[in-house]
């Protein structure tokens, strides 16, 4: 069985251009899963891979870190050759970014209260579905010792408080700067015209002779016949699951807002004669046919900020902590001892 091993979700520390363009996640200091379920065999002994004001980071500090970049290793029975690297560097550098956090956390100080700690051993213990699921992962990752689990959640807990004092607090983005950031930036929310659409297709092959042709024909006739008995886009798109050739069938014909600019001319200029929900006769395009249904058309324009505002708030927010992020990781480096190995 696979557990999620996860005290603290930490949305400050995600791997972005700070360290080395890995896969963004949203890391926790404790986050080794059962053995069992890592496909990367674990390391024989624990093999030092940096030395951080003396303390020592191991390779099974480093595996735990890789998988957590890229939790789909264990679908793939590790970590794809051609992403080692980079994913070895990112991982690298957020384990002693993360020991650097707790050394300056304890060195400030910072405790944990009892009820919290009692509270994250009491969430974790909760993802075993039996005391012994938890005992085996206890004796295979903890040498049966409670007391280093709990090393672990409280290790977790320092940095959590750590970050959230010198990144989460310093990574605040107002709903003023947002809307500022907007009214800068016209150009960027500035959307073309566009048509969204349902359609039922005839295509025939590249090659087809010209019988097949013909038949072609024939059958996006039979089609628009058909369609024009329809009176919704459901009724409209139960028919392009049965009779449709392109690969919308499968989504009833439905196409996502399409720009002028990535459309045949053929179905513009159909298009543009029509309004929602009216449909248009057949429309060939090479030796294919097409039926539209439309069903909204967006003149270009500006989007309104309060269609933009939640998503750029949050992308404004995580733009403002990978900045702070990063230079908090320069500021616990600048007088640190670091060797990697």
């Amino acid at each position: 069985m696979k557990y999620t091993i996860s005290f603290i979700g930490f949305l400050l520390l995600g791997t972005g251009v700070a360290y080395a363009q890995v896969s963004s996640h949203a890391p926790t200091v404790f986050k080794q899963p059962p053995a069992q379920t890592i496909m990367k065999p674990a390391p024989a002994a624990d093999k030092p891979v940096a030395r951080v004001n003396g303390t020592i980071l191991t390779d099974a500090d480093l595996v735990r870190e890789e998988y957590a970049i890229f939790p789909y290793a264990r679908q793939h029975n590790g970590i794809p050759k051609e992403f080692e690297k980079q994913i070895r560097d990112g991982a690298l550098k957020m384990i002693i970014f993360e020991e650097l956090a707790f050394q300056e956390a304890q060195r400030r100080k910072l405790t944990v209260p009892a009820a919290k700690m009692q509270r994250a051993e009491t969430d974790f213990r909760k993802q075993f579905v039996t005391p012994e699921e938890y005992n085996t992962f206890l004796q295979s990752d903890f040498h049966g010792s409670r007391q280093l689990l709990l090393e672990k959640v409280r290790r977790s807990l320092l940095i959590e408080a750590f970050l959230k004092t010198e990144v989460e607090a310093k990574s605040v983005i107002s709903p003023a700067e947002v809307r500022t950031y907007y009214d800068k930036n016209p150009a960027r929310f500035h959307h073309p015209e566009t048509f969204t659409f349902q359609t039922i297709s005839i295509l025939p092959s590249v090659n087809a002779t010209a019988e097949q042709l013909k038949e072609a024909r024939t059958r996006a006739e039979n089609a628009l016949r058909q369609a024009k008995s329809t009176k919704t886009a459901e009724e409209f798109g139960l028919l392009a699951e049965k009779v449709s050739d392109d690969d919308y069938r499968v989504m009833m014909g439905q196409h996502k807002p399409l720009p002028v600019d990535q459309l045949a001319p053929q179905v513009v200029k159909a298009l543009n004669t029509m309004h929602p929900n009216d449909m248009s006769g057949l429309i060939q395009v090479e030796q294919a046919y097409t039926i539209v249904r439309l069903q909204v058309h967006t003149p270009a324009g500006q989007t309104p900020f309060v269609e933009v505002r939640a998503q750029l708030q949050k992308e404004l927010q995580q733009t403002k902590t990978n900045q702070v992020r990063t230079a908090l990781d320069q500021r616990l480096r600048k007088d640190a001892k670091i060797d990697e190995m």
